[in-house]
């Protein structure tokens, strides 16, 4: 038996939470196939069985915590001289027929009606058997969970030492387990009695139950880091607004043209990422961190894009955002949206940056005042867009207007340059043509 251990998932983390587990008890797994999701405070990992085998017993279910190091699962390796199931290869020499293994005596269905656990019915299910063909331990005759488990894990052991002394080598692990299965299996099946139910509440009462579960390792990283935010730096948020009609002019005249070139489809946040890198060389401080008693100024631009991910928001960095072009931009956005959602990203995905967009139009946010991400010393928050009356040389016209905010850290950046920097960001879209200009 081999035990499924949390690997060691970064430097300065010891501790990780049981995502959701990708295979069952008693199902056969093939070598190198994801067995369980990991949540780490940065981000999701995956554990893969080592070998072809059964995952036997689970220790650790979803959303409780384990240790590096901790074992969460027992599993059975196939036996070395079985092939793998998706390559059987023919056996040297004449082999003898495989016998299905004796029902051992302790294993003798029970008499009677069975009350079987949920949990056990579901792996009964799962595994082609019935109440009457596993023993039950439980208080009163019950079956319970581990009692199919157990009797899986038996069946598979069983299997095993047949396969190694027959010698057949063109027995697959899966079949002989099935033939150890099968062969204490009976074809009619037991009637089980479920187990009443009785209701906490009385009919027509009012629902005032409570569900306590525990917080995610991703959102427990978020919370200290928004509270630490709040305790180390003096965030002050200035706002402003934008005039959208220009960028979407230029976007729907070029998206076209733009997909078919490359691949992809122009959003709008390659264009304020473009406008960030610019403000953020004009107004260095904004692009800099506290550091003890030093200011830690960058000459390049990485550049967070929040994202709403599969388990909560996280913040990707796009690197180098001076040196990229708008196809790049939008498809890095992509590729790390499609790994958010499938908590797919890694640690280092989410690691450095200098600067964070985040864009709360998307669901609906009017107008926010959006917390840094320490160390970084700003923040842009984007709105929905909302056609609104403005006045225009002189005329009342509806335009397409969005609201900015930028929250920044007033030790190192004053409210002048804070201001001068959301009014740079304003002008680049109300007229992009400055981005290829540099004015």
């Amino acid at each position: 038996m081999t035990e499924i251990i949390v690997p060691s998932v970064g430097e300065s983390i010891s501790e990780v939470q049981i995502g959701q587990w990708l295979k069952k008890e008693g199902d056969w797994v093939a070598a190198g196939t994801d067995l369980v999701d990991l949540e780490t405070e940065k981000a999701s990992v995956q554990i893969s069985a080592p070998e072809d085998g059964i995952l036997v017993k689970i220790l650790k279910h979803s959303e409780e915590f384990a240790a590096v190091g901790d074992v969460i699962a027992s599993f059975q390796p196939a036996p070395k001289t079985a092939a793998a199931p998706s390559s059987p290869a023919a056996a040297p020499g004449p082999t003898a027929p495989i016998s299905a293994p004796p029902q051992p005596a302790a294993q003798q269905p029970a008499t009677g009606p069975t009350r079987v656990m949920p949990a056990a019915q579901r792996m009964l299910g799962d595994n082609n058997l019935n109440a009457g063909q596993v023993p039950a331990t439980g208080p009163g005759g019950r079956l319970l969970k581990e009692d199919v488990a157990q009797f899986v894990s038996q069946a598979a052991s069983t299997a095993s030492a047949i396969a190694v002394g027959a010698g057949v080598a063109a027995a697959t692990a899966a079949t002989v387990v099935g033939k150890a299965v099968a062969s204490i299996a009976t074809p009619a099946a037991t009637p089980t009695t479920s187990v009443p139910t009785q209701s906490l509440m009385q009919q027509g009462s009012p629902n005032r139950s409570e569900e306590v579960k525990p917080m995610s390792m991703i959102r427990r990283t978020i919370a200290t880091r928004l509270v630490q935010a709040q305790h180390n730096a003096a965030l002050l948020t200035t706002f402003n607004e934008v005039d959208m009609q220009p960028v979407m002019q230029l976007r729907t005249k070029y998206k076209d043209a733009f997909n078919d070139k490359h691949g992809v489809k122009l959003g709008f946040m390659s264009f304020f990422a473009k406008a960030s890198c610019e403000a953020l060389k004009r107004f260095p401080s904004v692009n800099a961190e506290v550091r003890g008693n030093n200011v830690v100024y960058r000459n390049y631009c990485d550049i967070g894009i929040a994202i709403g991910g599969g388990k909560g928001l996280v913040v990707p960095v796009l690197r180098n955002v001076e040196k990229m072009g708008f196809a790049d931009i939008e498809r890095t956005i992509g590729e790390y949206a499609n790994r958010a959602m499938a908590n797919k990203l890694m640690p280092d995905d989410l690691e450095g940056g200098t600067f964070t967009i985040s864009n709360g139009g998307i669901y609906g946010s009017l107008l926010s005042t959006p917390i840094v991400n320490p160390p970084q010393s700003g923040i842009l928050g984007l709105h929905s867009i909302q056609e609104r009356p403005i006045a225009l040389n002189g005329q009342v016209v509806i335009r397409p207007m969005m609201y900015l905010a930028l929250t920044y850290d007033h030790r190192i950046v004053d409210g002048r340059e804070a201001v001068s920097f959301l009014k740079t960001i304003k002008d680049v879209i109300e007229d992009p043509s400055r981005l290829f200009l540099e004015i």
